[in-house]
């Protein structure tokens, strides 16, 4: 197995992110377009209250009893209409926007999980499943989260800034000069920040992203947790993991935190530097209360956005760090293009040969070197041992799961880069020791490899696989349930169940590895029966431990350290007395 990835990928530069997060707007145009419509009038009519409220005010300043009541309710009156039309206005907004963040969180799960089914087995080998799944569901509810909420919040505060710093001109160019010099503290301080807290962001996803992957691993190995008692060992793990997750999670927020009220000190000092000055220009009737009044509501509605910009700022940020393990999830490279002019062959024979293949999953250090072998249409061809060997590698080259550094490997005479993926893959049939179960019912776990096969052919496929009478004995029969990781079935029985699917599909070449190695000596000699039917006629590569299951192969290749140290059938291998014979005569002691 290739080694697991253990680098620690630094965040990258923050526009990046943002650009391709612009992509996946483009397909909402429409839906963008009316949005920004609603936030731009929403929020002019709710700044023309401020105005009104400044003109009601100096209408009541007028004297005693020279108070124009009728233009003080015309004022409130529009003031009130206005307000109830741009609370409309938000609604219709939050709606759109929610809807746009629906669209592109589905469209950009879509596409990840396109992105997996195209990935090389490598990368599956090298990172965490926990860690994918947390990619595909956590880090995408972040963006959806702050595409619905925070970016509402950004577009609203824009039009508020920039319609107040407007009124404010248009009420007092000389009162405006106080918010020019509060400006700048609160950009640097935001910049600033903002600098800080990004990366914490960033190792905050990483952080659970490890966590997911460890609870998913633990959680799948349960049993073999409470066989060996070992939940004391687990759980001070998952305290260390967590620990650290909780950490960066405090870290993130605690940074991010000090944005808000530092935004706010410097908002409400500008607030008090506007009184003041306000309150001196008025004694020299350079303005006059209602202006006053009016102006300082719109440097409140100035500095109101700018504060929860401040605050939603941590979410933002954790937003860009989830959208940067998305893209460099998406951004991973893919399998590569079949060959120009790669031919898909329509039947195929099974002739397989490996010429001075060399392999390594990683350049320093070779797994297989040298290694040439010959299988013939239809024969058995036996791949063993020790653990770690490159018996199970021998497969993946063959599947082109990964590609060998030199040398080349052969089907039916052409080289396999020659021939199309799909077309070599399918070509193939595999029973593997890992089996894989998905959540449904036993027939269709069995009717996998075939779609349209018939209720006939699934009941003959389970009887070779000395499966039926069990299913029989089940309440639903055929139409029983299995849970997605067949924890209400046996491991025997899971395995059964892929060698009756393995019977259904059609294919010349069939690779079994280890394939009873979950099932009692009883069975197993019933199985190999129903094998030598599944294997007829096929080229079959089969990866065994237990030597008897591999006395009547064509050819047993024995391998150790990367090369074949010895080739023949059972009976020349023994008289040899060399590896083989050692590792037989080492299971019947």
């Amino acid at each position: 197995m290739p080694p697991i990835s253990t680098k620690t990928d630094k965040p990258r530069n923050a526009k990046v992110a943002v650009k391709r997060i612009m992509t996946y707007f483009s397909q909402c145009r429409g839906m963008l377009v009316c949005a920004v419509l609603l936030a731009v009038a929403g929020n002019v009519l709710a700044l023309i209250g401020p105005s009104l409220s400044g003109k009601a005010i100096d209408v009541i300043a007028m004297g005693q009893g020279n108070v124009d009541f009728y233009k003080v309710l015309y004022y409130a009156g529009l003031m009130l209409i206005f307000y109830l039309v741009s609370a409309a206005m938000s609604y219709g907004l939050s709606v759109i926007m929610i809807k746009v963040a629906r669209s592109m969180s589905c469209r950009m799960r879509q596409e990840v999980f396109d992105k997996l089914m195209r990935l090389p087995v490598s990368y599956f080998d090298k990172n965490q499943a926990g860690d994918i799944i947390s990619r595909v569901s956590y880090d995408i509810d972040v963006i959806n989260s702050s595409v619905a909420t925070d970016v509402v919040q950004i577009i609203s505060s824009l039009v508020t800034i920039i319609f107040s710093l407007v009124m404010m001109f248009v009420i007092s160019s000389k009162l405006i000069v106080v918010v020019f010099v509060t400006l700048p503290l609160a950009i640097i301080y935001t910049r600033y920040t903002g600098r800080k807290t990004r990366p914490l962001f960033y190792r905050r996803s990483l952080s659970y992203g490890r966590l997911n992957g460890y609870t998913e691993e633990m959680f799948s190995g349960y049993k073999t947790i409470r066989a060996y008692a070992n939940e004391e060992g687990v759980i001070d793990r998952f305290n260390d993991i967590n620990g650290q997750a909780a950490d960066a999670y405090y870290d993130a927020d605690y940074m991010a935190t000090l944005m808000g009220p530092g935004v706010n000190f410097i908002n409400n000092l500008s607030l008090a530097l506007v009184a003041v000055v306000g309150s001196i220009l008025y004694l020299y009737n350079e303005i006059t209360v209602g202006n006053i009044s009016s102006f300082i509501l719109y440097s409140r509605k100035f500095s109101g956005p700018i504060n929860e910009i401040a605050n939603t700022f941590n979410e933002i940020l954790s937003a860009l760090a989830a959208s940067e393990r998305v893209f460099r999830l998406l951004d991973e490279p893919e399998e590569e293009e079949d060959k120009e002019g790669a031919v898909a062959p329509e039947n195929i024979e099974g002739d397989v040969e490996f010429r001075n293949v060399h392999f390594g999953y990683t350049p320093d250090k070779m797994v297989l070197t040298n290694v040439d072998l010959h299988a013939k249409p239809g024969q058995v061809i036996a791949i063993v041992g020790p653990t770690g060997a490159g018996k199970t590698t021998t497969i993946s080259l063959l599947m082109r799961f990964y590609e060998i550094n030199r040398g080349s490997i052969y089907l039916d005479g052409t080289e396999i880069h020659d021939i199309m993926r799909q077309s070599l893959r399918r070509a193939f049939t595999m029973v593997l020791q890992d089996t894989w179960i998905f959540n449904g019912t036993i027939r269709d776990n069995i009717a996998y490899a075939k779609e349209d096969a018939t209720e006939e052919e699934i009941i003959e496929a389970a009887k070779a696989a000395r499966l039926h009478k069990y299913i029989m004995t089940l309440p639903e029969g055929y139409d029983t349930v299995i849970n997605g990781d067949g924890g209400n079935i046996s491991k025997g029985q899971k395995q059964l169940i892929t060698i009756a699917r393995a019977m259904l599909d059609d294919s010349s070449l069939l690779i079994l590895d280890e394939a009873t190695s979950n099932v009692d000596t009883r069975t197993e000699k019933e199985i190999q029966k129903a094998m030598l039917t599944l294997m007829k006629g096929k080229t079959c590569f089969v990866i065994a431990h237990r030597l008897s299951t591999i006395e009547n192969a064509d050819l047993i290749l024995v391998v150790d350290h990367g090369n074949i140290v010895e080739k023949g059938t059972h009976r020349e291998l023994l008289d040899k007395k060399g590896t083989y014979y050692g590792m037989y005569s080492s299971q019947y002691r």
